[in-house]
C-alpha cells in the first residue's frame, strides 16, 4: 500500500506554520539572536534561534507543548474530511538531559491531546524519546500504520527546545555552541527549538476523500550507528550507510535528486555523512546536493525529521524541486539513524 503526505504544520523560528516556514528556509532565512538573559563562558549572549513569537518566560514542557499544539493542529485542520475517524499519534520528544524535565510527555501529550480533540479524534499516542532521530522514527511508525492498513490516517510529529539555561550550560561543556569571540567554537551548532507534524495516509484514501497528495513516502527507515559522538571512536558511517541501504536497496533501485538533512556544523556530523555519502555514492545522482536548514532554524533535535519531510513536501507541491526523488536522513546522539525517501507522485509512473 502506497503512503503520501497530505497535511503539515510547523512552529519554527523562521515561521510559525509550515507555508512560512519552507518560503524562509528557500529564501535563506536566519531567525538566530541573542538569548535575553543566558550568557557564555565569556560573558556573551548566547545566540539561539527562538520562536519569537513565544515569550521566554514560557518555560519546560509547557513551551514544548506550546510550539507543538498549533503545529499538529495544523497538519491535520487541511483535511477536515476526516472527522471523527480514529486515528493514531507518534510523537518524538528530546531526550533526557540537563533541563529537560520529567513531565515533558505527560504535559505535551496532554495539550496535543485536548488541542487536536477539535479536528480529529486521536485513538492512541506512542512518544518516542530519542532526540534528533526521534520524530523521523515517529514518522516510520506512522508509516507503518498506515502501509500496513491498520489505520487509514496516521500523524506524526516532533518537539524540541534547546532553550532552556540548563540545556544551554550543559552544551557549551561540551563544546557544542556555536560561539565567537575569545571563548570562539566555530564548529559548534545554534541551539534552536521547534515543532513539526506531517498527516500520513494511503494513495487510495486520499484520492476516495479527494486530499490533495503530491509527495509518496516510499519507504523510512531505522538503523544504528555504534561509535557516538562524545566518545573516543571513529565514526565511519556505518550506520548511516546500513540506513540508507535499508531505504533504497543495495545496489539502490532509485537515485535521490536531493537530500535533506540535520547536518548542524558539528565536524561528527560532517565527517559521519561523508563517509557514508562516499561509500552510497550510487545512491545520490549529486553527492552535495542537500539541504541543511540549521542555517536557518537552528538545531532543532527530535522535531527535525517531520520538518524536513514538510520542506520536501514543499519543494515538490511548489515545483521547485531539484527533481522527482527526495531523501532525509537524521542522526541521535545515542546512535538511532532514521530517515525516509520520497519522490513526486505527479511524475510519469509514480501513481
Amino acid at each position: 500500500m502506497r503512503v503520501t503526505i497530505i497535511g503539515s504544520g510547523a512552529r519554527t523560528a523562521v515561521g510559525m506554520t509550515a507555508a512560512a516556514t519552507a518560503a524562509a528556509v528557500r529564501a535563506g532565512i536566519a531567525g538566530f539572536g541573542q538569548h535575553p538573559f543566558v550568557v557564555d563562558t565569556a560573558g556573551n549572549s548566547m545566540i539561539v534561534a527562538a520562536a519569537p513569537y513565544i515569550g521566554m518566560d514560557v518555560r519546560g514542557a509547557a513551551r514544548l507543548a506550546e510550539l507543538a499544539a498549533p503545529a499538529a493542529v495544523e497538519a491535520v485542520g487541511s483535511s477536515s474530511s476526516i472527522g471523527q475517524l480514529p486515528i493514531p499519534l507518534f510523537v518524538g520528544l528530546p531526550p533526557v538531559r540537563p533541563g529537560r524535565g520529567d513531565d515533558v510527555p505527560a504535559i505535551v501529550v496532554d495539550r496535543l491531546r485536548e488541542e487536536l480533540a477539535s479536528v480529529c479524534r486521536i485513538e492512541k499516542i506512542g512518544v518516542i524519546e530519542s532526540g534528533h532521530a526521534a520524530g523521523t522514527m515517529a514518522i516510520e511508525r506512522a508509516w507503518h500504520a498506515v502501509q500496513s492498513g491498520a489505520s487509514e490516517f496516521a500523524l506524526a510529529g516532533g518537539v524540541d527546545s534547546y532553550l532552556e539555561p540548563e540545556t544551554l550550560d550543559w552544551l557549551e561543556e561540551n563544546d557544542q555552541v556555536h560561539s565567537a569571540g575569545p571563548e570562539n567554537n566555530a564548529y559548534g551548532f545554534i541551539p534552536g527549538e521547534a515543532a513539526g507534524f506531517v498527516l500520513l495516509t494511503s494513495t487510495a484514501t486520499a484520492r476516495r476523500y479527494q486530499l490533495s497528495a503530491t509527495l509518496e513516502l516510499m519507504s523510512v527507515a531505522l538503523a544504528r550507528e555504534t561509535n557516538l559522538i562524545k566518545t573516543d571512536t571513529v565514526c565511519t558511517g556505518e550506520g548511516m550507510l546500513a540506513m540508507f541501504q535499508a531505504l533504497a536497496g543495495d545496489p539502490p533501485a532509485i537515485k535521490v535528486d536531493h537530500l535533506y538533512c540535520d547536518m548542524n556544523g558539528e565536524p561528527y556530523r560532517a565527517d559521519e555523512f561523508g563517509f557514508a555519502s562516499i561509500r552510497a555514492s550510487d545512491l545520490f545522482q549529486t553527492p552535495d546536493a542537500f539541504t541543511a536548514p540549521a542555517d536557518c532554524w537552528g538545531d532543532v533535535g527530535a522535531a527535525s525529521g517531520p520538518l524536513l519531510l514538510m520542506l520536501a513536501e514543499a519543494a515538490t507541491r511548489k515545483r521547485y524541486a531539484e527533481g522527482p526523488v527526495l531523501a532525509a536522513f537524521t542522526s541521535s546522539e545515542s546512535g538511532e539513524r532514521c530517515g525516509f525517501l520520497a519522490r513526486d507522485r505527479t511524475e510519469a509512473g509514480a501513481r
